[in-house]
């Protein structure tokens, strides 16, 4: 039995981001019968605090696993890493600046998702920036494993550090499912929304995900965009609302965890638009590709390598409205790359092979 530890998530069941999902579907049915996970949750995100979750044993560490509180979150977790696994599984760098310690007293075998780049993300000031790249370098220097998840950070990787990397994405097929007879007429009808006549965005509010962009392209337009993402997070997302909820064609929703009421509202889209400009391979974009519905990505390299230079790409207000305006869009190939690349069978399998090595 080889025992993996889990830590830089915020935990399972799965409520938050992609390192989330990576963890929910790593577990229970993609598990193999020679591994044995352990997962480090944050006991304040996650306040029903159950003992496991699909086969897999939770441990709670007693802080937030996001913000300010991530790097002594993950710090925390690995010192309860110390003894009594074989691989340890680091999701994000946050934590890593404890790592020249951390590799003195402890040798497990340590496999690192770097994550996308993180401290080029908008919401960070110059020192958090300036900290979260050296916990990256560290992260490469220490790992004995570095996982990209995209192409674009793999070769960031090879370019910055001279270190090579193995490249797995992320599985998008948990968003298929069967509804129950007449639930995704519900759901549109209590939105206000007709199949095919609306385009859809799921995302947390932030400025690297050019929600401003996307907003500004359909206020000018009569198009119709169902925009869901957590308003109230922050002071961007408040202000974003306020100036654009004035807009009939546009519908603000907040944050939807339940996966069937997602599946009824991007399933029966005409498109869906993805803004995210920073990280690697986007889980949201990942997903809906399995929809088969055109996209339209902000135009950077993760996002172009995630669907193979086939999706339709913008990078400002004017390019989005052009596209959106097409009439001849097609997402036939979003579907088949995602079904050929980002099912989570295979993204555990490779996970697997590199615990057993």
């Amino acid at each position: 039995m080889i025992k993996v530890a889990i830590v830089g998530s915020q935990g399972v069941p799965a409520t938050y981001g992609g390192f989330e999902s990576l963890v929910e579907n790593l577990l229970g049915k993609n598990c193999p019968d020679d591994i044995s996970y352990t997962v480090f949750c944050s006991g304040l995100d996650m306040p029903d605090k159950r003992p496991e979750h699909k086969g897999g044993k939770l441990k709670y560490i007693p802080l937030h696993a996001n913000g300010i509180q991530s790097v002594p979150y993950d710090i925390m977790s690995l010192c309860r890493c110390l003894k009594g696994y074989d691989v340890i599984l680091l999701l994000g760098v946050s934590g890593c600046l404890f790592l020249p310690l951390f590799r003195l007293i402890n040798h497990t075998k340590l496999i690192i998702n770097i994550d996308g780049q993180e401290y080029k993300r908008d919401k960070w000031g110059k020192l958090a920036r300036r900290i979260l790249k050296t916990s990256e370098s560290l992260a490469v220097k220490f790992a004995d494993t570095v996982i990209a998840d995209n192409k674009g950070i793999q070769d960031y990787v090879t370019e910055t550090y001279n270190r090579p990397s193995t490249l797995i994405a992320y599985g998008g097929d948990h968003v298929k499912r069967t509804l129950p007879p007449g639930f995704d007429k519900t759901v549109l009808s209590k939105h206000g929304i007709k199949q095919g006549d609306y385009a859809v965005s799921v995302c947390r509010i932030e400025p690297e995900n050019n929600s401003e962009t996307v907003l500004e392209a359909f206020s000018r337009t009569d198009r119709t965009l169902v925009y869901i993402g957590n308003w109230n997070k922050s002071e961007y997302g408040q202000n974003l609302r306020k100036k654009y909820s004035k807009f009939p064609n546009l519908k603000l929703l907040d944050a939807i965890y339940d996966l069937d009421v997602l599946y009824a509202i991007r399933s029966n889209a005409r498109m869906y638009v993805h803004g995210h400009s920073a990280g690697g391979t986007n889980p949201s974009l990942v997903e809906a590709m399995f929809f088969g519905i055109p996209i339209l990505a902000y135009d950077v390299v993760y996002n172009r390598e995630t669907t193979e230079h086939q999706a339709y790409y913008f990078n400002n207000a004017e390019n989005l409205i052009k596209e959106i305006e097409r009439t001849d869009l097609d997402g036939t190939s979003m579907k088949e790359i995602a079904e050929r690349r980002y099912r989570w069978k295979n993204i555990s399998d490779e996970y697997t092979a590199l615990f057993r090595n």
